[in-house]
Formats: C-alpha cells, sequence, structure tokens
C-alpha cells in the first residue's frame, strides 16, 4: 500500500533579508542627536510569527523525515512539533509502510508560504500552503531497498493545506491535508 501523505514532502523555504543597505556607507553619515528608532510603515507585524510558523513547518518535517526512514518515530521530537491530530497522520502512514515493510530514502522539498495568520484570536491560527515535491523522496522495501512506485495518479508535486495554532509561545501544527493536484504554476 502506498501511502500518498507517507509521500509528502519537507522543508520550509524561509526568505532572510539584509540590512546592508541601511548599513552601507555609515562611515561618511554626520553624528547626528540620537532619536528614537521607529518601526518603518512598510514593515509587516506578523513577520515574526510568520517566520516562527514556518520554522515550526520545517521542523515538523525533518523530524517525519526520520520517522519515515526508520519507520518509527521513536528517537524524533514529531511531538514538539506537532500535535495529536497531526501526529495521528503520520502515526497512520508509518503503520501503512510498516504493514508493507518500507521505509523511504532521500528527501522531499517543498515551496511554503503561509496564506493566512490572525493573531487576534484566544488561540492564534495559521494556515500554510505547500507545494510539496516528492521527486527525490522514494519508498523502498525495507530488506532490497527496491523502490517502490508511485501510484500512476499521484503527481510528484502536489498542493498541501496546513493548519497551525499558537500555544502560548509556540506554534504547532494541527492537521495537514495533502491534495491529489498538482502545483500550480508559479507566476
Amino acid at each position: 500500500m502506498t501511502l500518498l501523505f507517507a509521500l509528502c514532502a519537507t522543508g520550509a523555504l524561509i526568505a532572510c533579508s539584509s540590512d546592508s543597505d541601511a548599513d552601507a556607507d555609515k562611515s561618511s553619515a554626520r553624528p547626528s542627536k540620537p532619536t528614537a528608532s521607529k518601526p518603518s510603515k512598510s514593515a509587516d507585524p506578523q513577520a515574526k510569527d510568520k517566520k516562527a510558523v514556518l520554522e515550526v513547518y520545517e521542523r515538523m518535517w525533518e523530524e517525519q523525515v526520520k520517522a519515515y526512514a526508520k519507520g518509527s518515530i521513536d528517537g524524533t521530537n514529531l511531538k514538539d512539533y506537532a500535535t495529536k491530530d497531526a501526529l495521528g497522520r503520520v502515526m497512520g502512514d508509518l503503520l501503512g509502510m510498516k504493514q508493507d515493510d518500507t521505509v523511504t530514502k532521500g528527501a522531499p522539498s517543498h515551496d511554503t508560504e503561509v496564506t493566512s495568520l490572525d493573531l487576534r484570536k484566544e488561540i492564534p491560527k495559521a494556515r500554510l500552503s505547500d507545494c510539496l515535491d516528492i521527486s527525490e523522496w522514494k519508498t523502498v522495501k525495507r530488506g532490497s531497498g527496491e523502490v517502490q512506485p508511485l501510484p500512476s495518479e499521484q503527481p510528484s508535486r502536489f498542493e498541501t493545506t496546513i493548519d497551525a495554532q499558537k500555544w502560548g509561545k509556540k506554534w504547532m501544527i494541527t492537521g495537514f491535508k495533502p491534495s491529489a493536484d498538482p502545483c500550480k504554476p508559479s507566476s
């Protein structure tokens, strides 16, 4: 049994920015009276939380890849990043893999973005969209290493929707739903 979800991908691609323009040519600037720094109006007030939820998603997938590679969550930190519902999907995949005597080799990749973030709720919520690419993540027979083919209807890149909640100061992945739909071309 090849599981659609067992072949999902990982690795949030988080863009970093540089302050090099702001620091350019400080040596030639005239000293001035110190002023209080004000945040830029163009700065995203949710940027910190967006980055944090993307990092938790990336960590969850790193741990999930470890679990699928050995066929068990033992020795992983999945519980640090995924709630019972999200972890239940992984456990179901692992059970199917155990029955099929399979594990995974390689690693998936993905392109993730935060599509909504509501920090005003009692329990803040986020939704992410991910284009999972499983072309480099193979399911193999445990003993022989023989690669198991994907189902013919399974695209190697497909959309996934992820839900997260902020519990205190920590984001947790609460659910994810892979789609059979191929990723839309990026513009």
